[in-house]
């Protein structure tokens, strides 16, 4: 893990084991919904849902900063204490609030690898217990769009050498054999494929079996082998944005590439527009 370009972003569960009772410590369980959380969490942790906390409660878009302030605000989060997130059961869920986080200036943000299966495996406590929180005063800073694609970008990166289009998608989404809305059955009318000239590299493939991280040099040779180099501009996609999170947290965090931006509207928002090209 050491080998990793930012090791200090990534935990392990012993670690978490130990800062479990420090107040210094924020541990967030991100998932869709509060569906997991409410049958089991680690000790301590509070429930960020993308279906709640992860959305603008008025327009389709991420919150505002005031938005974000007051999340954290209630979550006990000041802006020196460190937020621990892991995913439950999807950890790309965790991913995406972290770049939520990073996105808003928060400096002390870590994920647990393996997420909440490893750390089961591991025979670790769970509880039902929601803890009480203490809210906090939280200032964020203004919102660092540069990690962040949006459709026009995405646009005019069709076919352009400097950047690449990652479509991390399992393989039949991607050939548009499948069209996977997920829990949004209202955005059923989405057409099926991919974004013109994007490469696929499915997001999992970056993980072992307990689901914690493949070595850094089997990293690189996963990304490298279909061109997508440190050298380029890389906009990772999906349906939500959910799991392109996780590939956007390899490629900055584990693997330190320079210029990562997520396009978190990803194929909910390109399926669905007119006009748009699209090839299957």
């Amino acid at each position: 893990m050491t080998d990793f370009a930012h090791p200090d972003v990534l935990v392990e569960t012993t670690w978490v084991a130990d800062h479990i009772d420090d107040p210094n410590v924020r541990l967030i369980e991100a998932a869709y919904d509060a569906e997991n959380y409410v049958s089991g969490h680690i000790p301590g942790a509070l429930p960020w849902t993308w279906k709640e906390d992860f959305q603008h409660p008025l327009y389709k878009d991420v919150p505002d900063k005031e938005g974000w302030e007051s999340l954290l605000a209630g979550s006990g989060i000041s802006n020196d204490t460190t937020v621990v997130v892991y995913g439950a059961p999807s950890k790309y869920y965790a991913t995406y609030a972290i770049w939520l986080l990073t996105v808003f200036g928060h400096q002390n943000v870590r994920l647990m690898n393996g997420g909440i299966e490893k750390w089961t495996a591991e025979n670790r406590p769970v509880t039902t217990e929601v803890p009480a929180v203490t809210s906090k005063a939280y200032q964020a800073q203004e919102p660092d769009w540069t990690i962040r694609a949006l459709r026009d970008l995405v646009h005019e990166s069709i076919d352009d050498s400097s950047r690449i289009l990652l479509d991390v998608r399992d393989r039949d989404e991607y050939r548009g054999e499948i069209n996977t809305t997920w829990k949004l059955p209202e955005d059923g009318g989405q057409r099926w494929g991919r974004i013109p000239s994007a490469v696929n590299i499915t997001w999992s493939v970056v993980l072992q079996d307990d689901g914690t991280f493949k070595p850094v040099e089997v990293l690189q040779e996963v990304y490298s082998s279909q061109g997508v180099t440190a050298e380029k501009e890389v906009i990772p996609y999906c349906v939500i944005g959910g799991r392109s999170s996780h590939s956007w947290f390899v490629l900055k965090y584990l693997l330190g590439y320079p210029r990562v931006r997520l396009y978190d509207g990803s194929w909910l928002e390109w399926g669905s527009l007119i006009g748009m090209p699209i090839d299957k």
